[in-house]
This record gives C-alpha cells, structure tokens and sequence, in this order.
C-alpha cells in the first residue's frame, strides 16, 4: 500500500467527468488499498479516485452510520438517487463541509438528508444502500468528484464568494498542486 498525493483544486482531473471503470482486477483493488491508505493518513471520511490523480469513478469512505451499511468501505461505479434538497440557507454551524482537495477550508451548504447508492465493490459485487444524514452529505460529496465537481462549486452567495477568494489568495486553481498526507502539516488540525 502507498500513501498518495491529494491534488488540489486546479488540477485538470479534479475538474472533468471521471471515467468508468471496465477492468475489477489486481490493479483494481491495489488502487483501493492505495485509497483507503491515504484516505486514513490524511483523517478524511472520504477519498475520490480524482482526488489522487487517478480518473476514475471510484471512492472509498470511512464513516460511522445509523443505515446499516458497514463503515468503511468503496463504491465503483456508482449511481445516486437524492431526496429533496432543501432550499434553506444552509446551517453555519451543522451544515459546514470541508474537502482534502481543498484543503483547510470549510463552508456550509446544503445537500438531500437521504439518497440510495448503487454501484459494485472492488470485486464487482453490486451495492444498492440507503444513506441518511451526514453519510449521505458523505456519499453526495465523493460522488460529486466523479463529476468534476468540489464541493465549492455548489457554494452560493457569500460563501462561494469567501472560497473562491481564499482560493485565489493560497494560490490554487492551477495544475500541478498537491499536498502529502503524513509528510505536510494537516490542513485540517487533526
């Protein structure tokens, strides 16, 4: 297993559709292991594929749950189906999101309480579970990065405004920048 670097916003794969994957073989699972690796290193619940550099529709996930789905675990190929997102403003203080791609920062923004995920594991066992809460705020976040979105795409109003100008001020949103989990200071204080 090898802790990988985390790209950082401005890297081209973090911001482009994440392609299918054909092949659920050893290098398959190695990729997994690699995931989990450098999702637990850099203390994320969450680690897309696109998020090591890696194009690919996959992410791991490490999050205690009421849903009955096991706490750890990987979705390839996945697919959601989302409940109603509210149209409140989102909740500064239980609503706040942070990414390891975006390292250090955090903002509110609002995302649907329940969603159904379907997808297969790195074996090709299909998935289909239920996730509620902050698993699927989880589950909405990694799926996101198969797209080709972070989570501060979504951000309206002020704090898309505040995130695109910290942004701007650290000097991201160009190719070409990562941060190592283990080696460089947590950005998160953990």
């Amino acid at each position: 297993m090898t802790i990988r670097p985390v790209t950082i916003t401005g890297e081209p794969v973090l911001h482009r559709r994440a392609a299918v994957v054909e092949d659920f073989n050893d290098e398959l699972r190695e990729l997994v292991r690699d995931m989990y690796e450098t999702m637990d290193e850099a203390h994320g619940v969450g680690l897309a594929a696109p998020q090591i550099g890696v194009g690919l529709r996959l992410y791991t996930y490490h999050y205690a749950n009421d849903d009955g789905v096991p706490e750890r675990g990987v979705v390839v190929n996945p697919s959601l189906t989302l409940g109603k997102v509210s149209g409140a403003e989102p909740d500064p203080d239980d609503e706040v999101e942070g990414c390891l791609s975006v390292p250090g920062l955090s903002y509110p923004l609002k995302r649907a309480e329940w969603i159904r995920v379907r997808g297969f594991d790195e074996h090709g066992n299909p998935l289909d579970f239920e996730a509620t809460g902050w698993f699927a705020r989880v589950m909405q976040h990694e799926y996101d990065h198969l797209d080709g979105k972070l989570y501060i795409d979504r951000l309206d109003g002020r704090w898309g405004k505040r995130a695109r100008k910290h942004i701007k001020n650290a000097g991201w949103g160009i190719p070409g920048q990562t941060w190592m989990p283990g080696v460089d200071p947590d950005p998160f204080g953990h």
